[in-house]
């Protein structure tokens, strides 16, 4: 395996090629045109062919420098990342916290986490990632972020997966609904009824149907929602009844004519897990982060009473 490309001489081909002159090259550099090309000259040697065409004072791509340009744009690109990432780590000084979480859980349980993690650890960056749960995975394996909250799914010997709460599902129905007057739904009656679901791809789909299942009921599903501000805006239009987590609920008294229902005898309840790397030690911002995650989740989610007071 030949040895990676030089990075100057990388950075002088991109240079050049964006500029398509050594003297302006040779200036934004701070290199002499001699050095520029010294560096192109070797960068071709190593490559094998020539990258530019050289048509009296200006240069010109050849189907080969074609071909490396966007290469080099990304890997310049991603070391410039790693230089501000480690300039804002000594900046800030302790460390760093990257998270992944879903959008509409992260909206509700992580602005007073991060809140707790700050007041704690004052000197941590800190940065949110949107996931979702074909890719939470994915963005552990590129190291973008170091820890995932997120519905259990399949087993993955690579990574540890700590219990963070159970996430429990009741549905939403308009208040002039049959079921809203009897705060409950009949399990003979929910087969027929159009049913609104977080996205058929989901974890928590999977466990909704596994549920339904197992009571011989084949859920009549309508549409799916992102988040369950859209599913509760999908019951206003009449498209009908929601499956929603207890916190996205409307409260008692009914929220502008919704009403939650009780699911019956059993209770639906998805188990949400922390993600992270299998013997990779924990830093103490991420240890701190999913010590209040788990405490306030199970706050949010009703599986432990509210603490009065700070943290």
């Amino acid at each position: 395996m030949k040895s990676p490309i030089d990075s100057r001489q990388l950075h002088a081909f991109f240079t050049l090629a964006r500029t398509g002159s050594f003297t302006q090259s040779a200036r934004e550099l701070f290199l002499t045109q001699s050095a520029v090309s010294h560096s192109i000259k070797a960068l071709e040697t190593d490559m094998g062919c020539r990258l530019f065409d050289r048509v009296g004072k200006t240069v010109m791509l050849t189907q080969a420098g074609e071909q490396l340009l966007p290469h080099a744009e990304r890997v310049l690109r991603e070391m410039e990342s790693a230089r501000q990432g480690i300039h804002g780590l000594r900046q800030w000084g302790f460390g760093r916290l990257r998270v992944g979480a879903p959008a509409p859980l992260g909206d509700a349980l992580l602005p007073g986490v991060l809140a707790e993690v700050r007041r704690r650890e004052a000197k941590t960056l800190i940065r949110v990632e949107a996931v979702d749960d074909v890719h939470a995975t994915e963005l552990l394996e590129r190291r973008s972020v170091d820890v995932v909250l997120g519905p259990t799914g399949k087993p993955d010997e690579r990574f540890i997966a700590e219990p963070l709460f159970h996430e429990e599902y009741g549905f939403v129905v308009p208040a002039g609904h049959a079921w809203a007057r009897m705060g409950t739904a009949p399990l003979e009656a929910i087969g027929p009824e159009p049913v609104i679901v977080p996205g058929l791809n989901t974890a928590a789909y999977r466990y909704i149907d596994e549920f339904f299942r197992a009571d011989m009921v084949s859920l009549n599903v309508q549409c799916e929602a992102a988040t369950p501000v859209q599913a509760l805006a999908l019951v206003r239009a009449g498209l009908g009844v929601a499956l929603v987590p207890s916190w996205a609920a409307p409260r008692s008294g009914g929220e502008e004519g919704l009403v939650a229902v009780q699911l019956g005898r059993r209770r639906l309840r998805v188990p949400w897990v922390v993600t992270h790397w299998r013997g990779r030690r924990l830093s103490l911002a991420e240890a701190l982060f999913i010590e209040v995650a788990r405490q306030k989740a199970a706050v949010l989610s009703g599986e432990a009473p509210a603490r009065k007071g700070r943290g």
